[in-house]
């Protein structure tokens, strides 16, 4: 198994991105208490201290000079980078004051516009259940609708101490191992993936509950950005064989989402409304925060683990295992009360 990417060993970008993440996090958590960057807990928290906001300047911080160190010069990274900055702007500002969710959406139009014009990555093509499918003229349309989605995604998700760095880590985590088995060790998906992974692993020593940092939109926007372009990349790629394996790996974002939208659709509420009825909310009515922390790990990992073995070739008994394990999901979820709140149950 090879474990060097453009000449670099992965134990090595990892443990370098780390720790700097590790270090800027430390940074960003004294800046977010002097400046009073404070997320005090409201009626729909789930903590119950003010914690410093930020941490998400730490993972970018770190992302970037993992970049700098390990990464390649061309104008696709520097579109990556371009947006990365604008949603970093974004976030920073929404944490200090919170924006509008309509103008937040533009934003995310407009990075996700700089990443397929300007970078010229977009998803024309996608293999799923030996079915082929050519996306033609609508693919720029279809590659901007599936970064907005994915940074809204784990945006949405970013309710609990340690999920959102947790859910992302697994991910970057998974494709990277998916590289190195298939040895497609030399695109730009494989080595972000192991630069985010260090920089997320740093800011979640500081994020595990409880937390003594929150990411806020400013990291959970660029963790989603990151996600949804390394997906992008690894079809370009090749990493990724097939669409069933990035909707595996973000099951629970996706379904906490599509739930999020149905759920305010019934309830005649505008889909941007926050609320406290998501499936880690539903966990936390049950269990302890640790717990719902690790369940969630737990189910995300498994999904990892199949999703591993999809890609290795094991497909047919790999996809007997996910249609088992998403009725499984699917059976819990609706024990809680995701959709409909109990007194419209009765």
């Amino acid at each position: 198994m090879n474990l060097n990417v453009n000449g670099h060993n992965v134990f090595v970008i990892v443990l370098t991105c780390f720790i700097a993440s590790v270090v800027f996090v430390f940074l960003a958590r004294k800046i977010a208490i002097y400046i009073g960057a404070i997320d005090y807990p409201n009626k729909r928290s789930a903590h119950t201290k003010p914690t410093p906001l930020l941490g998400g300047i730490g993972i970018f911080l770190s992302f970037l000079l993992g970049y700098m160190l390990f990464g390649d010069q061309t104008s696709l990274m520097l579109s990556i980078l371009i947006s990365s900055f604008l949603i970093l702007l974004l976030g920073v500002f929404d944490d200090m004051k919170p924006i509008p969710a309509r103008y937040k959406i533009i934003v995310h139009v407009v990075v996700a516009a700089i990443v397929v014009f300007y970078g010229g990555l977009e998803l024309d093509r996608v293999d799923m259940f030996e079915y082929h499918i050519e996306f033609t003229w609508a693919s720029k349309i279809i590659t901007m609708v599936s970064i907005v989605g994915i940074i809204n995604a784990i945006n949405l998700i970013d309710g609990l101490d340690g999920l959102c760095a947790g859910v992302s880590s697994i991910y970057f985590f998974t494709i990277g191992i998916i590289a190195l088995f298939l040895n497609k060790l030399g695109g730009l998906d494989i080595v972000l993936s192991f630069i985010m992974l260090g920089s997320t692993l740093g800011f979640l020593v500081y994020n595990f509950p409880p937390a003594k940092i929150f990411m806020g939109d400013t990291g959970s926007t660029f963790l989603g950005l990151m996600i949804s372009v390394i997906m992008l990349l690894g079809f370009k790629t090749v990493t990724l064989t097939s669409l069933l394996i990035p909707l595996a790996l973000l099951i629970l974002p996706i379904t906490d989402t599509l739930f999020a939208i149905i759920r305010r659709a019934i309830h005649k509420k505008p889909i941007g409304e926050a609320d406290k009825e998501h499936i880690h909310h539903q966990l936390l009515k049950k269990l302890s925060t640790r717990k719902t922390i690790l369940v969630i790990y737990l189910i995300e990992i498994i999904f990892s683990v199949v999703t591993i073995f999809y890609a290795l070739g094991k497909r047919n008994e790999m996809i007997i295992f996910y249609i088992l394990l998403i009725f499984i999901l699917l059976f819990l979820i609706f024990k809680t009360n995701v959709i409909f709140d109990k007194k419209e149950k009765k």
